[in-house]
């Protein structure tokens, strides 16, 4: 028998979990740190290094207190975090800014340089990221940061993911080379892959900006699978915990990956972290590129396997933006949705409030809706939201399906889902398959599977799933709704390519309104 702790860094907010390998769930508690925004400068969003680190503290002792579990027993500590969130740091692994969190949108110019010089170059990296280099990833938010921070420009010593910055904190190290990185971190955000030796070659980084040159030493380290070991806890941060100096933490991840291994996740399913935003991810044996899509790595999900990663760039930001114009919260506001029926608003919203980070990756589109009048209300946009989002994750299975990845499970994990059966139905009519949805909260139960094997508490990731994860309560696509969102579901395919490519404009979408129009009444009679 072990006792683990599984923690997973959110966009606002930390969360421990312990986890008894026998037992299962122990406990869950959290704590909050806030999140920097600027009103004038809607791509701005840091959070401090500092604010994360004494939030996990606050909340390991908050779990152990409130399960009566002594820290001397817990065996071993696992960390998820948000991502591509980046700290600079000095020599001494000090952080020389704050974390540029995977919600800062301001590196745009920097991206659209790197994927014009990669495409140029025909740089196999690129074709491994859906031949997109994104603005949230890692090597346009440190650019960005160089560019912006001459000051301290002499003081920088390499930049950390993260998961690769807790870790590393937690486990004392104090200089930059011996920090483990992340496979799952830097190959999906950094480019990083063994089939061309890591990293992209200097000399196309240095042909990016000068301010590159030397960059690819200086994010060297170790670059390790999940089932590795970081490091182990120093004293001071078992002081800090309460937990025992020395045991294990493993390499850590992105919360996504390890949310979809909390899920269930195996090879044919599908997971949609659905939260402020969704990341959809994936696993297979077999490596295929997939036009559009974040990131094929082998080992990022699942050591054994490829991991295939893509999604949104807002989900419940969008809802809640739709609320807060409102005046009200997104409960409320929700009351009353599930007598809604499919197409029955005449809306067609696409969900691009935030961007598009899969399959355009374009950061520069902004949410439409089709088809308003005078007597639609902002309920009747929320459906229309959730209908939006729905289409959007059904244009990235069917890219991911046409090029070799299974789908034959779709797992809504996440938090929005446990607690919309509205979203949950709309997802399964949508897609023409059942949904499961975990019969409780995932979240942090991957980064708890790792911590057991850490641990030695099981000898597979699949025995500890079967031991820790949990039972799903299934949504069944009902055949008339099908119907009517397989009408719907061609318009909004439509709009979103002619709308979302520049080289699209042209395309008619004269059809749009009269069809929405006609759908609605449908639905009504």
């Amino acid at each position: 028998m072990a006792i683990v702790a599984g923690v997973d860094f959110g966009t606002l907010s930390v969360r421990v979990t312990l986890l008894d390998s026998v037992r299962g769930r122990l406990g869950t508690a959290s704590a909050e740190y806030p999140l920097a925004r600027k009103r004038d400068d809607p791509d701005y969003a840091t959070q401090s290094h500092t604010d994360q680190m004494q939030a996990l503290v606050r909340a390991m002792r908050l779990v152990l207190e409130e399960n009566n579990v002594n820290g001397q027993d817990v065996a071993s500590i696992a960390l998820d975090t948000t991502g591509s969130s980046v700290v600079p740091v000095d020599a001494a692994m000090q952080p020389l800014d704050d974390y540029y969190l995977w919600c800062d949108h301001r590196a745009h110019e920097e991206a659209r340089q790197i994927t014009e010089l990669a495409r140029t170059e025909n740089l196999e990296a690129i074709h491994w990221c859906g031949d997109v280099y994104s603005h949230e990833w890692g090597f346009a938010k440190l650019l960005h940061w160089l560019r912006h921070n001459p000051d301290k420009r002499q003081r920088f010593a390499t930049a950390l993911e993260h998961c690769d910055m807790v870790a590393a904190t937690l486990a004392g190290v104090t200089d930059p080379a011996r920090v483990k990185r992340s496979i799952c971190a830097m190959g999906h955000k950094w480019m990083w892959n063994p089939k061309w030796g890591g990293l992209p070659p200097q000399s196309f980084l240095s042909k990016v900006d000068p301010l590159f040159d030397g960059i690819r030493d200086k994010i060297g380290g170790e670059y390790l699978t999940s089932d590795s070991i970081s490091g182990t806890l120093s004293a001071k941060w078992a002081v800090e915990m309460s937990l025992k100096p020395g045991i294990p933490i493993p390499v850590g991840a992105f919360d996504a990956h390890w949310d979809a291994i909390g899920a269930g996740c195996r090879e044919g399913d599908v997971v949609n972290v659905v939260g402020t935003s969704t990341c959809i991810i994936a696993m297979a044996k077999k490596t295929e590129l997939v036009p559009g899509v974040c990131g094929v790595v082998p080992g990022s999900v699942h050591p054994a396997y490829t991991g295939i990663e893509a999604g949104l760039s807002a989900t419940g930001d969008i809802f809640e933006a739709i609320a807060r114009r409102a005046g009200v919260n997104v409960r409320e506001l929700a009351k009353g949705l599930e007598d809604y029926r499919p197409g029955q608003t005449g809306l067609l919203r696409l969900s691009w409030d935030n961007g598009d980070r899969t399959v355009l990756v374009n950061p520069e589109l902004g949410g439409v809706t089709f088809g308003w009048n005078l007597l639609h209300t902002a309920q009747d946009e929320l459906f229309a939201a959730i209908e939006g989002t729905a289409f959007h994750t059904r244009i990235i299975l069917e890219r991911m399906a046409e090029h070799g990845v299974p789908v034959e499970r779709v797992i809504n994990a996440g938090g929005i889902p446990q607690s919309n059966a509205v979203l949950n139905q709309i997802y399964a009519d949508v897609l023409g398959k059942p949904v499961l949805v975990p019969d409780g909260t995932p979240t942090s139960l991957g980064s708890g599977i790792f911590a057991m094997l850490a641990a030695d508490a099981f000898s597979t990731i699949e025995e500890a799933q079967k031991a820790i994860c949990l039972p799903y309560r299934s949504y069944s696509p009902q055949p008339k709704s099908v119907a009517l969102y397989n009408e719907l579901y061609p318009l909004y395919r439509k709009a979103y390519f002619a709308l979302g490519r520049v080289d699209a404009a042209a395309t008619p979408l004269g059809m749009v309104l009269p069809e929405l129009r006609r759908i609605a009444a449908s639905a009504h009679a």
